[in-house]
């Protein structure tokens, strides 16, 4: 069975073959260049399609794993890609998601892998914003910013997670302009807040153990909401900036993400217009959240470490090291992952590593971070005790 589709316009056409075997089928696509004034030379042959589609059908059928071929694969799909990138600036409709794998028989084990862990971190991040709100014994800063944290986790994870899940079932992997630019904005707004949420609960960890009698004077409730606000306020200034400038940017007609969201650095490599200054945007900010919150967070361990060891009482130590535990470790998971994802050679740098890597950021860590506060904290779990208990004494 032989099919395809042409561009009546370009002389373009792209037959696709399907050839049955007993073990497995094959795709395989063939580009054929005819007149390049217009004139078809396949009069009342297959339906016209334009090249950004015929491009976008191509690679779907190699994503699906249909197209076996690599050596065909790769001359046709770089053929369409060449002839494209001089063709006329276009703003795409649509973007095609490359997703996490190709393999058609691992969509239905990553799917419910991935639900699965969406779940439990949503019903985590949810309860822990509920328990410190509810309960009257968590109202203090420590589980004002574990509120502000769960929060922000629930949110970078449901920007990408439903999507994600979507494609693991959906027979085209696609995404709308508008979307793939809302699903960026928020989730360099919420990976940015992240790193500073963590700083501020260093530094209140910082104020608790090495200046305890002034504790709430220090963090009284308007320094927390100032500590809170302010990096909101600048984490939506970096996302709105660096979404707005990719997306008013001259895509080359290219519509392929190598990746399962929305992220800045495929979305780059799909522009035609210069991209230095969008780059360089990015790499300072990149630069700065990350080494200043890391200081932050390194200065205030370094003084906390400083006043446990002048302790007298080993008991005294404990408590101390207990207090910040959990957030040390939220830490330690958080920026070895994005120390994993950005500081990798370029040699060695590619997509694939990015998106496992992307996969732990965006949808485990906000699934251990409820884990790792509710486990080593025993309020947390005197709190969820004293919850479970009221709800049993609700008469049904």
């Amino acid at each position: 069975m032989v099919t395809g589709f042409e561009d009546s316009n370009t002389g373009i056409f792209v037959r696709k073959r399907l050839l049955m075997t007993e073990d497995r089928r094959l795709c395989e696509l063939f580009v054929d260049r005819f007149s390049v004034g217009g004139c078809s030379s396949r009069p009342g042959g297959p339906r016209a399609l334009s090249p950004l589609s015929a491009l976008s059908h191509l690679h779907l059928y190699c994503a699906r794993g249909c197209l076996h071929s690599h050596f065909y694969g790769n001359e046709i799909l770089l053929s369409l890609m060449a002839w494209t990138d001089n063709q006329n600036q276009t703003m795409p409709a649509e973007f095609i998601l490359m997703g996490i794998t190709d393999w058609p028989e691992l969509q239905a084990p990553f799917f419910v892998l991935f639900l699965t862990i969406y779940v439990v971190s949503a019903v985590g991040n949810l309860g822990m914003i509920v328990l410190t709100k509810v309960d009257s014994k968590l109202q203090t800063p420590m589980y004002f910013f574990l509120r502000n944290l769960a929060f922000i986790d629930l949110g970078y994870s449901t920007s990408v997670g439903p999507k994600a899940l979507v494609n693991f079932i959906a027979d085209q992997n696609t995404i709308s302009y508008h979307w793939c630019a809302t699903q960026l904005t928020f989730f360099i707004l919420f990976m940015i807040s992240e790193l500073f949420i963590l700083s501020a609960m260093a530094y209140d960890r910082y104020v608790a153990i090495c200046n305890p009698l002034l504790y709430t004077v220090v963090m009284s409730p308007r320094v927390c909401w100032v500590l809170v606000a302010v990096p909101y306020v600048y984490s939506a200034s970096v996302s709105l900036i660096t979404t707005i400038k990719i997306f008013l940017s001259s895509f080359c007609g290219h519509n392929i993400i190598s990746h399962f969201y929305c992220d800045s650095l495929p979305l780059l490599t799909l522009l035609c217009s210069g991209t230095w200054k969008i780059e360089l945007f990015i790499l300072v900010c990149s630069v700065f959240n990350l080494v200043s919150s890391l200081l932050i967070v390194l200065v205030s361990y370094i003084l906390i470490l400083k006043a446990i060891l002048k302790m007298n009482t080993a008991q005294g130590r404990l408590k101390a090291f207990s207090t910040c535990g959990s957030h040390l470790a939220v830490v330690v998971v958080l920026y070895a992952t994005l120390a994993f994802m950005y500081m990798q050679p370029k040699a060695s740098h590619s997509f694939d590593t990015d998106k496992m890597a992307s996969v732990f950021f965006t949808l485990v860590i906000p699934m251990l971070n409820p884990m790792i506060y509710s486990l080593r904290n025993k309020e947390v779990k005197g709190a969820l005790r004293r919850v479970w208990k009221n709800l049993c004494k609700i008469p049904i």
